[in-house]
């Protein structure tokens, strides 16, 4: 049975890039354009009168901006018992970064960047692309289908997966390791506000992020979690309860000199389609501490992480994934419990007091 078409909603005070967005979205059976509006106040109008099942909202717009529209469509969605996708549309500036951060961390589903080539044809190719994948990733999770979600109940309780209450470990763990994609952000400023000051050890962080969205990712972050973040750079030498992020574009390793923990930065083709990609940090913490390090994975689409979890698993590492419930993409996650690699599948609310546990810190 064929489901429904996917209602969309399309919010930006620009006509000309309504009629691009609408372009690229045309064409497909499993959509339905409902409006097309040219303001936030316009938006939240139309979604009182039939709330849609996806919006892409431009973040930078004149009257009600961006990240008070996501609120307000969140919780008039919350109100009506209902999901509601929001897609935020970006510009390549240093405000259009820094909003756009910020409203992952409020719960958008993800966002895209307007292409600024000198080719319009090609910025169009472009934006279809790129709508079309978030769309089909969107439209998967409201289905249930994330190819390895499938996962039976019964293939999950023959791995080990192990509840935090009843697990003690002696291993004094030299480093914490968080991979994240589509939905890291909202996730991570929830869980690590509550981890980092009390983090005996330094926590490195591959989120997949283009470059110019790293920095202010690290600045929000630190202002949530009252604790150092820093963007990695070559040859820092790691403090405990730091949080260290991959630069986008570059892959975060790590080295072990002299006792201590430093990082390296490649350049390096991608992997996984990913640069950063959480499957080098992964190996390379591995080996550089001996595998005494706490692993974790959380919501994203794809893959990465789940080669280098079990690469991990195999040195001594401990694995913590996210659970499907609560995870805005199961790719990531999923995949590294289809490997074998994980030892804990918690939902992210469970996550930090795990992380802390097994660093035994007794709060």
């Amino acid at each position: 049975m064929t489901s429904e078409p996917l209602r969309v909603l399309v919010v930006d005070d620009s006509r000309i890039f309504r009629g691009v967005l609408e372009e690229s979205l045309s064409g497909r059976d499993d959509v339905r354009i409902v409006g097309s509006v040219w303001s936030g106040e316009k938006a939240l109008e139309f979604a009182r009168q039939s709330l849609p099942d996806f919006v892409t909202l431009d973040i930078e717009m004149p009257g009600l901006g961006g990240l008070a529209t996501l609120r307000a469509l969140r919780t008039l969605a919350a109100e009506q018992q209902k999901t509601i996708g929001v897609l935020l549309v970006s510009s390549h500036t240093r405000r259009g970064a820094a909003v756009t951060m910020e409203g992952l961390q409020e719960g958008a589903f993800d966002f895209l960047t307007k292409p600024e080539g000198p080719d319009l044809q090609a910025n169009l190719v472009t934006l279809r692309e790129q709508l079309s994948t978030k769309l089909d990733t969107y439209r998967s999770r409201r289905s249930g289908r994330m190819g390895v979600s499938q996962i039976t109940a019964t293939s999950q309780s023959n791995t080990a997966v192990r509840d935090v209450a009843a697990t003690r470990r002696n291993t004094r763990f030299k480093a914490v390791v968080i991979g994240a994609s589509t939905g890291g952000p909202e996730a991570l400023a929830g869980m690590l506000p509550a981890v980092a000051p009390h983090c005996p050890v330094p926590i490195f962080l591959v989120q997949h992020l283009p470059p110019d969205f790293t920095g202010y990712f690290s600045a929000s972050l630190a202002r949530r979690c009252g604790s150092p973040v820093v963007e990695a750079q070559e040859g820092m030498i790691a403090q405990p309860g730091q949080i260290c992020v991959a630069p986008g574009g570059r892959h975060l390793l790590l080295h072990s000199a002299d006792g201590q923990l430093v990082t390296r930065l490649s350049d390096a083709p991608p992997e996984n389609g990913c640069r950063p990609a959480v499957d080098v940090l992964f190996r390379s913490a591995a080996l550089a501490c001996s595998g005494q390090v706490l692993t974790v994975v959380l919501t994203g689409m794809g893959n990465d992480g789940a080669k280098g979890a079990l690469v991990m698993k195999r040195a001594g590492a401990h694995v913590i994934i996210q659970d499907e419930a609560t995870s805005v993409v199961w790719g990531m996650p999923g995949s590294t419990l289809a490997a074998g690699a994980a030892d804990e599948v918690l939902p992210i609310d469970r996550i930090g007091a795990a992380i802390l546990s097994h660093l035994g810190v007794r709060r």
